[in-house]
């Protein structure tokens, strides 16, 4: 069965036109998937010989809620959403001063296998089709009844390792036909796959980018990020080098602080000698526990000299504040206790 959701504007009225339909009616069928329709049913002003006529070959399918988490702190939202075939993937909406955020998933689980992530721990089930990705965006919101104007590409799963899928579902957030939302409003977190880095800057889509990058040598990189045995620290810079040249956008580096790990001032001194002179940003985040892993998150106070430490130094660094601490809000958590 075809998801019309894993069109953009421009497939669909070609598929439109294959069924003798004009583009106007493929514009009226986008914005109605991009305002939560469940159903070709919901779609009132096409014709219902339209409508009878796809329902045979086609769909529209929003992810279901199957668990909602609030946070007594500060209002975050996470949920577990159920796909159609059973599968179940976070996300989680936040609420800043500028407006309402969301971070999505791209994968059912991930197979990039870094150490101190509960999104990895039983591996790779399946790519997200891009009705799915964005679907959370459009769930999330027709849920909390207010506009999502930023989003991130955070939750579980390598977002390029999925590339053509998220690439479609990045279009059609953006398209002004549908979901609106403007490519500065957007981030994709990456393990730092460079071939698809580079890939990404022919795009034309000048999203953010941010690396995860974790650590300031590739010995330590490779102990924590499986995926560091194949791109080198040197590498995933050059190919960021590119990006930042063809898309003007800013590069963010993700470092998650870990006790005893890659939290040392010496640790902090390598990563200004790896970053200094570069128009980046650091976004340092304290591990958060995952009872299968053996990582635990710095103190504030060491979190903290890290930071001052890059700072004094010529390195732009800023301290994640952590949103939904009362509901798991980190990814991966809430999937695998339901799934026990």
């Amino acid at each position: 069965m075809t998801n019309l959701g894993d069109f953009t504007l421009t497939d669909l009225t070609e598929y439109l036109k294959e069924h003798g339909e004009s583009a106007f009616r493929a514009k009226q069928l986008f914005r109605w998937i991009a305002s939560g329709a469940e159903s070709l049913a919901d779609c009132s002003n096409l014709s219902k010989t339209l409508r009878e006529g796809l329902g045979g070959e086609a769909e529209i399918y929003l992810p279901k809620i199957r668990r909602k988490l609030t946070s007594a702190i500060d209002g975050t939202v996470k949920y577990l959403f159920e796909l159609k075939d059973g599968n179940l993937v976070e996300t989680v909406v936040m609420r800043y001063h500028h407006g309402l955020s969301v971070c999505i998933s791209t994968q059912v689980g991930c197979r990039m296998g870094c150490g101190f992530c509960a999104s990895t721990l039983n591996g790779l089930v399946r790519n997200l089709a891009p009705h799915e990705i964005a679907g959370q965006i459009i769930a999330a919101q027709k849920d909390v009844g207010e506009r999502i104007s930023n989003v991130v590409l955070m939750g579980i799963g390598e977002p390029l390792d999925n590339y053509d899928n998220v690439v479609t579902a990045l279009r059609n957030m953006n398209d002004p036909e549908g979901l609106g939302i403007g490519w500065r409003h957007i981030t994709l977190s990456t393990c730092g796959l460079e071939d698809k880095i580079l890939r990404l800057a022919d795009e034309n889509m000048p999203i953010g980018l941010a690396i995860s990058l974790h650590a300031p040598s590739d010995e330590l990189r490779r102990e924590m990020m499986p995926v560091a045995k194949r791109y080198s620290i040197a590498g995933v810079l050059r190919a960021c080098d590119v990006y930042f040249k063809k898309t003007g956008r800013r590069v963010s580096f993700e470092y998650a602080l870990a006790e005893n790990k890659n939290s040392s001032l010496s640790c902090a001194a390598a990563l200004v000698e790896l970053l200094r002179g570069r128009n980046c940003h650091v976004n340092l985040i304290p591990v958060n526990p995952v009872k299968e892993r053996d990582f635990t998150g710095s103190s504030r106070e060491n979190s903290q000299e890290f930071m001052d430490y890059l700072n004094k130094n010529g390195v732009n660094a800023t301290l994640r504040r952590r949103l939904g601490s009362d509901i798991n809000a980190s990814c991966g958590q809430l999937r695998n206790s339901e799934q026990e």
